[in-house]
């Protein structure tokens, strides 16, 4: 999937669609603040709101042509191909993976269904499919048989940092016929008019994205961490698109496709319901840097929820309903559904360890977080 499209450039005014302005600049003032005096080289960040853009805007050493690989960010871009499939009738939650993928039922993962998978309970969180084995789907499958449960699925929530993701992209091939990046491009990205990029050429590197830059090297001699986010700042690395992580796409992308959920007619609304209701709330298992955390996290259908009480990713403003994903290094995309605005703030400042979980860091995502689920009267 190689398509480019236009930049979306047609904005609103902010009032028109019942955006309070004060509150727009407030949110806008707040990201440029972490480039003209924090450590971001840049950010970009929109906002939209029935249907419509009303905010897009880079700062800093990028400019609104610039793409951003999303990281987690883009788990919400696979779970809409995901809830597309079900909206057409070609998936159902309930399936077992091992019916649509047979070389899966293995090692007693033949009991795993399609919605323990989106929702992070189905016991391999760390199954091993690396580069550059992942570039080849023999190698895939074969991988996947030869993957072991950790623990009973369903009995525990620990998020499966890329496991999951390539096998949406092998049920989506088993019941589309088509390879995932395909499949997003013509049934998603298309008909909308949206940006994303799965794979970004390797030779296109650093001509389509705003390239990572390390935010706290002090000495030439200091190294990134290989095995976190960093790992996707290799072109190759990247151009093998493992689909969660690998998507780049700007910020108004990515609000716009939160508006698409419920203004295209692309998704049933039924569907969209359920897929972005609470069917998992539990603290998540594992190390911080692997997602896991003391505090409650709420998942739906391969996306986070805010709840009553949740976790620290998500914005607390707004409707209970608030949905998305968070993504390294601080990266947010997130829609309230009951005040109908959606908003991504993406960067491409990483510390070495890749996810910025200094004091500076945490209030960055939870003020921005807050900030850009609270802009109607």
């Amino acid at each position: 999937m190689t398509h480019v499209a236009p930049v979306p450039v047609d904005l609103a005014d902010p009032e028109t669609v019942g955006i309070h302005p004060r509150r727009l600049q407030l949110f806008l003032d707040r990201v440029r603040l972490e480039v003209d005096e924090g450590p971001l080289p840049s950010a970009q960040v929109a906002v939209a709101r029935n249907g419509r853009l009303v905010a897009f805007e880079t700062y800093g050493d990028a400019t609104n042509d610039k793409r951003y690989i999303l990281q987690s960010v883009g788990r919400t871009v696979v779970a809409a191909a995901v809830w597309k499939l079900i909206s057409d009738g070609l998936l159902d939650v309930g399936e077992l993976v091992a019916d649509i993928i047979p070389e899966f039922a293995t090692n007693g993962k033949h009991v795993v269904t399609v919605g323990q998978v989106l929702t992070h309970t189905a016991g391999f969180p760390f199954a091993p499919l690396g580069y550059p084995k992942m570039l080849d789907r023999r190698q895939r499958l074969e991988s996947f048989a030869r993957w072991r449960l950790d623990w009973e699925p369903g009995s525990r929530l620990q998020f499966h940092l890329t496991g999951a993701a390539w096998l949406i992209a092998e049920i989506t091939e088993r019941k589309t016929g088509m390879a995932f990046p395909d499949y997003l491009r013509t049934a998603i990205v298309e008909p909308l008019g949206l940006g994303f990029l799965l794979p970004v050429p390797a030779d296109r590197f650093g001509s389509v994205l705003a390239v990572p830059v390390a935010i706290d090297r002090t000495s030439d001699d200091q190294e990134v961490d290989p095995w976190g986010p960093w790992y996707l700042a290799s072109p190759e690395v990247l151009a093998a698109g493992e689909p969660s992580h690998s998507i780049a796409g700007t910020a108004a992308d990515v609000a716009l496709l939160f508006q698409a959920l419920f203004h295209s007619g692309l998704w049933r609304a039924e569907v969209v319901a359920e897929a972005t209701r609470i069917h998992v709330s539990d603290k998540p298992w594992g190390e911080r840097i692997y997602g896991g955390s003391d505090d409650v996290a709420n998942l739906a259908l391969f996306c986070t929820v805010s709840g009553e009480v949740g976790g620290s990713w998500t914005p607390r403003t707004g409707s209970a309903g608030t949905f998305g994903n968070g993504g390294a290094p601080c990266q947010l995309g997130f829609m309230d559904p009951e005040a109908g605005t959606s908003f991504a703030f993406l960067t491409n400042g990483y510390p070495l360890a890749g996810y910025d979980h200094s004091a500076l860091g945490r209030n960055r995502t939870i003020n921005i977080g807050n900030l850009g689920n609270d802009l109607i009267r």
